[in-house]
């Protein structure tokens, strides 16, 4: 029998599944939300006591972390690396700028109108850190937001802990780790929303049989107007700007949900036309682009998951 868990974290909707033997809930899922609040104590941007705050407070000195700060970090830097530079956790100063400056449930959706750009999105290369000793030290002008990579980590974190009482899934806001199949060796169902009318069901169901992770990268809700420019929170690191794209929802399977987080950032920053080249040129990864004129557009590899 698959449980179910939900509970807010990370500033989005948390989903836990774990198909077990038995009709009473497993004691491990009810210890979920713990392990939740101790990540976000952790990484949370929006926390001023938050160890990830603390480090952005720290300039030229190297700052020891902890096991998780450190884990999240390195799997940024990869990130950085698989999509050229895209996605990157130095685009903090730019999506402040941008009006992104707390959690967004607070977030006035109409604001004045803003300054002129000072930001430059540096690369993580301008960052200095110590793997023998867990230490890293940010130079003046970079501040990190781990974002949806931190959603990504903690679903797989997550779920490979659930796993060892029977298959599971982690949605973290749409950050998605699957260890299947399911008990009966049926696949896990996945849909797909419909950007802008998210009440009005699914526009595609997706299926999975593997272990693998899912990733849904979209502008439709984290919307805001700053002076009379529409913002939201996917920044472009090569003009320090919300990402101009015809891409308003991008899909992506890929092996881990760190990378499919990462993979669908790239794309939507990237647009329909590069992005569908750049899935291509990755074989491990299937995609699912819906455009902001509602066309949908399917990579070669997302036919084994419809």
């Amino acid at each position: 029998m698959v449980h179910r868990l939900k509970f807010r974290s990370m500033g989005t909707e948390i989903l836990a599944c774990v198909d077990v033997d038995s009709g009473q809930p497993p004691a491990l899922l009810t210890e979920v939300p713990r392990w939740f609040e101790d990540w976000e104590q952790t990484l949370s941007r929006f926390r001023p006591d938050s160890e990830l705050s603390r480090l952005n407070l720290t300039v030229d000195q190297p700052v020891r972390v902890n096991e998780v700060l450190w884990d999240v970090f390195q799997a940024a830097r990869a990130a950085e690396e698989f999509t050229d530079g895209l996605v990157t956790p130095t685009v903090l100063d730019a999506m402040l700028e941008a009006g992104y400056d707390r959690d967004f449930a607070s977030l006035p959706r109409q604001q004045d109108t803003p300054a002129s750009a000072q930001s430059t999105v540096r690369s993580l290369a301008s960052v200095k850190w110590d793997a023998a000793l867990h230490t890293i030290q940010l130079p003046s002008g970079v501040h990190l937001d781990f974002g949806g990579i931190a959603k990504g980590w903690a679903a797989h974190q997550a779920m490979s802990r659930l796993r060892e009482i029977g298959p599971a899934l982690m949605n973290c806001g749409g950050d998605i780790a699957v260890s299947g199949p399911l008990l009966d060796d049926s696949p896990w169902e996945i849909g797909v929303h419909k950007p802008f009318d998210r009440d009005s069901g699914y526009v595609e169901m997706l299926f999975f049989e593997r272990d693998c992770g899912v990733a849904t990268s979209a502008t439709d809700r984290r919307r805001w107007t700053q002076g009379d420019q529409v913002r939201h929170h996917i920044i472009d690191p090569r003009t320090s700007l919300p990402a101009e794209s015809d891409v308003v929802s991008a899909t992506v399977v890929a092996p881990t949900a760190v990378e499919a987080e990462a993979a669908a950032k790239s794309v939507l920053i990237r647009g329909s036309l590069d992005g569908l080249d750049w899935l291509e040129a990755n074989p491990a990864l299937a995609s699912l682009l819906i455009l902001e004129d509602g066309q949908m557009l399917y990579s070669q590899g997302m036919i084994e998951y419809l």
